[in-house]
């Protein structure tokens, strides 16, 4: 049985199925932006963002370039880009949110992480946004690893904390307790003050970086009316 789950059709299929369960959430859900004034005077005065949000949050990611749509039209020029590993995991997080107007950029700390960055930096240079899971692929948990905030550094472009949040959840009993959206409830993206990175401050900003995703976990989860 593991051996099918593992074969790439099926990992296909299961991917493009939950894709399908996000956009229904997506549309069943009552959703509310946070505190997205200043990254949309950001982007709106053509400055590109790197979109940091911690792997628990990820399935409610795909809403996000949506919500920021009707609150500024003029975003849809804009491609985001996912960072996601080059193992499977990675690929099926693509396939996934695909369909969300999300492209991959394939790499980690671990493995072809120098050709990422560069391809990242080409990105944020032409004005396209990144996103980041600081924690992904594999934890340890809402602990940061260095390349946010040596992008944030090299590029110059801020560091908006993001988080998402349903009132209807399920946590999974994984490594990063995954939260996983129900449908016909509330949602909220919560979005936290941006985080500039001076060319040399690259190690002094993760403690910055990681209290700012945590802050927008608790200010998504207030926002729909549930407790830590």
């Amino acid at each position: 049985m593991q051996r099918l789950i593992r074969h790439p059709a099926v990992q296909l299929m299961l991917a493009r199925l939950s894709g399908a369960y996000l956009a229904l959430v997506a549309r069943t859900t009552r959703w509310e932006l946070v505190d997205a004034a200043p990254a949309l005077a950001e982007v709106a005065a053509g400055r590109p963002l790197i979109l940091a949000f911690w792997h628990e949050r990820l399935p409610l990611l795909p809403v996000v370039r949506r919500l920021a749509i009707e609150a500024n039209p003029a975003i849809e020029r804009l491609t985001p880009y996912i960072l996601v590993s080059q193992h499977r995991d990675g690929r099926f997080i693509g396939a996934a949110v695909e369909r969300f107007g999300f492209r991959m950029v394939y790499g980690s700390s671990r493995r072809g992480g120098g050709q990422a960055m560069l391809e990242m930096l080409r990105i944020l240079e032409r004005g396209d946004p990144i996103g980041i899971t600081p924690d992904g692929p594999r934890g340890p948990r809402r602990q940061a690893a260095p390349g946010v905030a040596q992008l944030a550094a090299l590029s110059g472009a801020a560091v908006l904390p993001l988080a998402g949040a349903t009132r209807h959840h399920r946590l999974l009993p994984s490594w990063d307790r995954m939260m996983v959206p129900l449908p016909f409830g509330r949602g909220a993206i919560a979005c936290g003050p941006l985080i500039r990175v001076p060319r040399d401050g690259a190690e002094a900003a993760l403690p910055v970086i990681t209290a700012g995703l945590n802050a927008a976990c608790d200010a998504a989860d207030a926002a729909v009316g549930i407790g830590r």
